[in-house]
């Protein structure tokens, strides 16, 4: 039960974090932005008051991590959660079954390699 209503809360998290994000303006969306001006010589612009969006963002995106975080942890307790990597069993394949009355042939073994003699020259000895 508990896990439906954390699911149902994680969606409407997403769902309202996505429209808060979309939502918001640039930094740079004012007349000076589109004309290259900042308004002031910091890195990354001038900073201004966290506005009512900005404030909702913050707040959603607190809860989203706490819903995923809590989503993940339930699930691996629960033993529905993904196996790790390398725990993975291979599937075995079993060769289909010999039919009665026939025998396996075996192939016939290759005749033994013969080793061939090196010559080796003595010392002192030129080729």
């Amino acid at each position: 039960m508990a896990k439906i209503l954390l699911t149902t809360i994680h969606v409407i998290v997403c769902v309202f974090l996505a429209i808060v994000v979309l939502l918001q303006s640039g930094k740079a969306a004012d007349l000076a932005g589109a004309f290259g001006g900042m308004g002031s010589q910091t890195v990354f612009g001038p900073r201004g008051s966290a506005t009512l969006l900005s404030r909702l963002t913050t707040i959603a995106a607190a809860l989203f991590m706490v819903t995923s975080l809590s989503l993940s942890i339930i699930s691996t307790r629960e033993g529905k959660g993904s196996p790790a990597i390398f725990n993975k069993s291979v599937p075995v394949t079993q060769s289909p079954a010999q039919p009665k009355g026939v025998t396996p042939t075996v192939p016939a073994a290759a005749p033994p390699a013969v080793p061939v003699p090196v010559q080796v020259p003595a010392q002192g000895q030129k080729k």
